[in-house]
């Protein structure tokens, strides 16, 4: 990008690095180039989804708490539709959860591929089937899932796949896909002059809408973020995901045997193929453990009283020592008990 930037012609160089984004990331997911939309963030991009759907005779929105709080207050501010809530308790949602609350009200039904403070992997494709039984679209946040594992949208059903490139995907906060898998529907309510017919053309006093998914496209991308995207999605491209998959599952397991013996509470799912790429150990001040971690050259996430710790590609068994060591450090070190005991 330093490189390009030092150069005459940098935005004509950015944008050839946003379509080749939009290209692997299409193959990344099994869509068509013309069903990819980039945006700035997976916030943005569920307001296009919420925006573009008309909520006259089916009001509701089925989401979870689980849901990662961006997407979730998003369908809350949609004016003329209803959140109903799965599994409002607050215990770990089910794919059963979804299908008991799917009824001929229901307009969308929002579904995490994996939940963001739990882990748990969800059976996007049976609740697809039952919501479109019923006539409800299914939009999936696969902001925990994409790049660690294969996704598919077509084996999802989804009619749409929300995601950034800030976690899995090796990137850069700042960029987010959409995809859309019949995009020529009512126009989104956020644009800008990349959502046009012909964005050179910037002609000011035109609204047109492209009939393929860079409708829902607004303004300027970040361009680090842009750049980091190809480079990060070229890297899982060369890579086959259902290794990864098993190779993080692995590393799940070990780690939470590890961390088990060494007295900490970890949430584990019932089954492996119900776990995402991340162990949540059970922290009620997680923030300051994540610091201290930090300090010491563990990089973990504090979400809601739980620590994550996410397993990727190139995990290995000696990170898996070091997060346990560095942990029985902090809980002699902080005078603490597992799971929030005193």
């Amino acid at each position: 990008m330093l490189d390009d930037l030092a150069r005459p012609g940098f935005w004509q160089a950015c944008e050839e690095q946003v379509l080749q984004a939009r290209r692997l990331f299409a193959q990344l997911v099994g869509a068509d180039v013309d069903q990819i939309a980039v945006l700035p963030n997976a916030s943005i991009a569920a307001h296009q989804v919420a925006s573009s759907r008309r909520w006259r005779r089916r009001r509701d929105i089925l989401a979870t708490p689980a849901e990662f709080p961006g997407i979730a207050h998003t369908w809350l501010a949609q004016p003329g539709s209803r959140v109903r809530w799965v599994n409002p308790s607050g215990a770990a949602v089910s794919t059963g959860d979804y299908l008991a609350q799917i009824t001929s009200r229901t307009g969308l039904v929002s579904v995490p591929a994996v939940t963001y403070r739990d882990a748990v992997r969800l059976d996007v494709a049976r609740i697809a089937d039952a919501a479109h039984n019923v006539g409800a679209a299914v939009c999936v946040d696969a902001y925990q899932a994409a790049g660690v594992m294969p996704l598919d949208v077509d084996s999802l059903a989804c009619d749409y796949l929300v995601t950034g490139t800030g976690k899995y995907m090796l990137g850069l906060p700042g960029l987010a896909f959409l995809y859309v898998r019949h995009p020529g529907g009512p126009p989104p309510a956020l644009t800008g002059w990349l959502g046009r017919t012909d964005p050179h053309a910037l002609r000011a006093t035109v609204l047109d809408f492209p009939p393929h998914a860079r409708r829902y496209e607004t303004g300027t991308p970040a361009a680090a973020a842009v750049y980091a995207a190809t480079a990060g999605l070229s890297l899982i491209g060369g890579l086959d995901l259902r290794q990864v998959r098993h190779h993080t599952q692995r590393m799940i397991a070990v780690a939470a045997q590890r961390l088990a013996a060494q007295g900490e509470v970890v949430r584990l799912a019932g089954h492996v193929e119900a776990q995402g790429a991340h162990l949540a150990v059970v922290e009620p001040h997680a923030e300051a453990m994540a610091a201290w971690l930090g300090h010491r050259g563990v990089i973990t996430a504090p979400r809601g009283g739980v620590l994550r710790l996410a397993m990727h590609a190139y995990t290995l068994d000696d990170d898996i020592d070091a997060v346990c060591e560095a942990i029985a450090a902090y809980r002699c070190r902080s005078r603490t008990q597992p799971g929030g005991l005193r």
